[in-house]
This record gives C-alpha cells, structure tokens and sequence, in this order.
C-alpha cells in the first residue's frame, strides 16, 4: 500500500470511524413434522401431504429498497444473515438464494467486509476490509426471522400428484441442505381399492376423500425418523 492510499485511510477513518465485526451468533436449528399426527387435513395437486427435516432459524434483517449509504456503497434490497454483535451493533451479510441482498460499490472505493445495523437505532453501516465504517442515518430495514437450509439439514416430503380411476399418485422428494437428492425421490400409486391406508419409508396416512383435483386425509404417522 503507497504511502497516499494509506493516509487517506486514516482520513476516511477519522471521518466515518472504524469499526470490528463480530461472528459470535449461532442460529436455532429448529425440527419439523408437518402435519400433526392425527389431524384431518386437505391438499391440492402439487402440495405437500407430509413434512419432516430441520433447518435454521436465523436472526436477519430485510431491506425492502436498496439504500445509498455513501456515494461509495449501496446496500441491496434483499435478506441479510447475522453473524455477530457487541453492545451496540448486529453484523450481517447477505443471505443467499434469490431473495438475497448485497453491495455496490464504487469504482474507486475499498472492497466492502460486512454490513452492520445499530440496535437502538435505524442505522446501517457498510464495513470494508480496513475496518472503515460508513452509515446511513434512518435507514429502512426490517428485522426478522428467516428459514435458512444449510448443509447439516435434512427434509422429507410426500406431494399428492392427482388421481386416476381408483389410484392415486403420490411423490417422494428428499433435500440435504437445499439441494434435492434425484437419487432418491421417487413416484408411488396406490389403489385404494384395496386399502385406504397408503404409507411409505415409516409415513401412514388414511385416505378420506380423493379426487383428481384435491385430496383429504388423516396423518397416523410421519417418517421412520419423526421426533414426536
């Protein structure tokens, strides 16, 4: 680093104030076993019968609109995943998927690090890789609560796929993280002719009522790994 891109480093710093991110927040691994056991429920073609797995519960904040915060950095509107906080601050970066945020910068400015919001107040700062913080006063931006799929989760669904004479269709489908597993999706029928109880991979449920259209049944048990 020359000697005049490290003075104006400092100036930059003196200005807008320093600033270091801290990544000590763990999200909530949360379990789920959709629907209840024993309840009576209604699906359409192409919906879930049945829902079991986990994911993360993580802490977030939503931009609605993007946000200038200098003439250097625009936050994007989208979610943003915490990483940390202190006393004072919540540190963020963009969550990923479609519905996920980011950050322009100019030409000329410092690579961005981390994105921050103050707890007491509407404020969101941008942090670059030399600790240099710039904020934006009144910002707009939600907190909320967002599901995040990570590689250690896991989810098993049944989806009614419509009915032919007396036999219905139904699909298997698996994801690890949020990534499907083709290998082990699969295409099941089933006469109700002969019983209207139908189960797969531990799953059981009690057919009611069958169309070609919607399905309602009962859920006597979800999948051999159910925390119930």
């Amino acid at each position: 680093m020359n000697k005049i891109n490290y003075l104006a480093i400092i100036l930059i710093s003196l200005i807008t104030g320093c600033a270091t991110p801290k990544y000590n927040y763990k999200p909530i691994s949360i379990d789920i076993s959709e629907p209840p056991i024993n309840s009576i429920n209604v699906a359409y073609v192409g919906d879930e019968l049945l829902k079991q797995g986990s994911y993360t519960e993580h802490d977030s904040i939503y931009l609605q609109e993007d946000q200038q915060v200098s003439w250097a950095y625009t936050v994007l509107q989208g979610f943003y995943l915490k990483q940390g906080d202190d006393e004072k601050t919540e540190f963020y970066k963009p969550a990923s998927g479609a519905d996920s945020g980011g950050v322009d910068k100019a030409a000329l400015a410092d690579p961005w690090k981390i994105v921050s919001a103050y707890k007491e107040e509407n404020k969101l700062c941008v942090i670059t890789v030399f600790h240099v913080q710039v904020c934006k006063e009144a910002a707009d931006f939600t907190r909320q609560k967002k599901p995040v799929l990570r590689g250690g989760s896991f989810q098993q669904t049944l989806i009614y796929s419509g009915k032919i004479g007396n036999k219905i269709n139904v699909g298997y489908r698996e994801f690890s993280g949020n990534v499907a597993r083709p290998a082990f999706n699969n295409d099941v029928e089933y006469d109700l002719g002969e019983s209207s109880t139908i189960g797969y991979k531990g799953a059981k449920l009690e057919i009611l009522e069958a169309t070609n259209e919607f399905i309602k049944y009962r859920v006597i048990r979800n999948f051999n790994s159910a925390r119930i």
